[in-house]
């Protein structure tokens, strides 16, 4: 065998191999973005049943007698300002998810003080609809976390595998980018303060 013949052998090779490794990687990307989609479009779905419940919820308090008006126009407001916020599950740039996410704060942080606010009303607090809806407002917010955790663990894996070699040299030919995490909320590394 000549070395032409032995050149050439080498070299189709060498391209049978990364045409593989390319192939390989390609539908494994492919399968963990659709993953990464998936766990978003859940996210989503968990934010929109909160947001679909504060209407009862607001509601059921106004009927609280002389009931401050500026907490539940605050939630209102925070409410109107989360929904407005929408993210392509093909799309979610860190920066695009940090504008998400604060969005969601606002809210989570006015449902908080209308919460708060809610103790001072004893005869709000024995009703039932307020009751049943608050419990639903705690279970929402637990379904939220875990569907923040599943999502951030499905990006965890699919960065993992973008950003390593050989699948890295052809992420950027397919558009495969890096995707976004959920993260703390700015302040929650510190202790609340408890005062009695």
């Amino acid at each position: 065998m000549n070395t032409k013949n032995l050149t050439l052998i080498i070299v189709i090779a060498a391209i049978l191999l990364l045409g593989g490794c390319g192939c390989s990687g390609y539908n494994k990307m492919v399968g963990l973005d659709q993953n990464v989609k998936g766990k978003w479009g859940n996210v989503q779905s968990e934010y929109q049943r909160r947001s679909d419940l504060i209407p009862n919820l607001v509601n059921t308090v106004k009927g609280a007698a002389n009931f401050e008006q500026e907490t539940l126009t605050k939630v209102i407001e925070a409410r109107s300002k989360a929904t407005s916020v929408n993210i392509n599950a093909g799309d979610l740039t860190p920066e695009k998810l940090a504008q998400f996410q604060q969005a969601q704060g606002e809210l989570s942080s006015a449902l908080s003080r209308l919460l708060v606010t809610v103790e001072r009303y004893p005869e709000l607090k024995a009703n039932q609809n307020y009751l049943n809806l608050q419990s639903q407002l705690e279970g929402t917010e637990n379904r939220i976390k875990v569907s923040r955790n599943d999502f951030n663990a499905s990006v965890q894996e699919y960065n993992t595998v973008v950003k390593s070699f050989p699948n890295t040299l052809f992420a950027g030919m397919f558009g495969f980018k890096e995707k976004g995490f959920f993260a703390a909320e700015p302040g929650a590394d510190k202790a609340p303060e408890v005062k009695f």
